[in-house]
């Protein structure tokens, strides 16, 4: 069969080879994640592996088996792109994120959460940009200004705490479970608002007046990205309220708070706000009113999608990560020059740790002034930890990293966005 526009027949069901090659590319893709879900259902007694690793290791086999089949010209099956992990992923992973949480515990430590997630982010951000423009400046790795060692900061200032929480349990250890979480969200939401902030700003002449208002730009984001996704989940409360869809079709009860979570991320993201943000505040709001207010079989449902959802997009991560650690292009730039890209690499390792430690430490000390029962008190072993889950780079540095390459060769950055 054949379909005729103008004087080009089009075969309906017949593929160019580049389409066909990226249909097998997804198929490919698609079986690994069955593969990742079945043997880590298989190994779930293990205490030492889960889908997370599992999807890693496996990532890693795949990208071996790639490199040896396109005799080392590749280690992929697909291109990782800041579009796909900003716009399709992201979202589900933060909103199930805000959905799930325990309310009460999370806002029982929300101070703390505050103080790790923003205010230690900041600190973290300012040690790692000082340590960049103090050591690495004087390395001779290329021209480079101000903004992109600010830029390093803000990347490098991106936590995952994922892989923590996969081995902590929300019901042994729920204080250390909140503040690793609580601060992972609010981290990546700060690192990303002050990703955006460098970007829009001319940072050739630094002064007080440039300083107030950065500082002004960031805290406004920060606000008013909470405010919409607060705002979203109230909103979609009161319709689901007012209309009652349930009497009619659950399928528009459900379909109605997805379409909702959704457009506040994308409207936080068009008016250049933090999407990460508003999707997390909308999914405890919703989870809080909005949730209640649907039928029985809406909240089984609501409950089961977001949680699929995040959980594939998680393991989609994980799977292409693993992949990604044997890009061959990453590795043929190291081995240019492989002394001075160990030694830059030891630095921000350095730099992290330190940036870690100078806020955990004295920040935990704080909150416990504050905390009358020792039960709710940081203890020097929980520190640790919390210092610990903040070492690991994941996905949102990875994407910030792709998005200050794709920055620097546009004409214009102001215009570019991906909170």
């Amino acid at each position: 069969m054949a379909v005729h526009l103008g004087s080009v027949p089009i075969k309906l069901g017949v593929l160019s080879e580049s389409d066909h090659m990226s249909v097998a590319s997804i198929n490919l893709f698609v079986a690994l994640l069955c593969a990742c879900i079945v043997i880590g259902h298989l190994l779930e007694e293990n205490r030492w592996m889960n889908e997370s690793i599992t999807a890693l290791l496996i990532g890693l086999g795949t990208g071996v088996i790639i490199l040896l089949t396109t005799k080392g010209k590749s280690s992929h099956l697909r291109v990782f792109s800041e579009e796909l992990f900003f716009i399709y992923l992201l979202p589900p992973i933060i909103f199930n994120a805000g959905f799930q949480v325990k309310k009460k515990r999370f806002f029982r430590n929300f101070m703390t959460i505050m103080l790790f997630g923003a205010v230690g982010t900041l600190i973290s951000f300012i040690i790692i940009s000082l340590g960049a423009i103090g050591i690495i400046k004087k390395m001779d790795i290329g021209v480079l200004e101000i903004g992109d060692y600010l830029a390093v900061g803000a990347i490098f200032s991106a936590t995952d705490s994922v892989c923590t929480l996969q081995v902590l349990s929300q019901d042994e250890t729920p204080l250390l479970y909140s503040l690793v979480f609580g601060e992972g969200v609010v981290n990546d939401a700060t690192s990303i608002v002050l990703f955006n902030a460098i970007q829009n700003f001319d940072l050739g002449n630094i002064d007080a007046v440039t300083v107030l208002k950065f500082v002004a730009n960031f805290f406004s984001l920060f606000f008013t990205s909470t405010f919409l996704g607060a705002f979203a989940g109230l909103f979609s409360a009161y319709i689901i309220k007012k209309l009652y869809f349930g009497r009619h079709s659950t399928d528009r009860e459900v379909a109605i708070m997805i379409l909702m979570a959704y457009l506040s991320y994308m409207l936080a993201e068009l008016l250049d706000l933090s999407g990460i943000l508003t999707v997390f505040f909308c999914g405890i709001v919703m989870s809080h009113y909005t949730w209640h207010n649907v039928t029985e079989s809406s909240r089984v449902t609501t409950t089961h999608a977001f949680a699929t959802s995040s959980f594939i997009a998680e393991i989609f991560l994980f799977l292409y990560v693993g992949m990604d650690a044997l890009d061959i292009e990453k590795w043929k730039v190291a081995s240019n020059s492989p002394g001075k890209s160990v030694a830059v690499s030891s630095i921000l390792l350095g730099m992290v740790l330190i940036g870690r430690a100078a806020f955990v430490f004295p920040l935990s000390f704080l909150s416990n002034l504050s905390k009358k029962s020792p039960n709710e008190k940081i203890t020097f072993k929980q520190q640790v930890v919390i210092w610990w889950a903040g070492l690991m780079r994941g996905a949102v540095s990875i994407a910030l990293a792709y998005n200050k390459v794709r920055c620097d060769r546009l004409p214009t950055k102001s215009n570019v966005s991906f909170v």
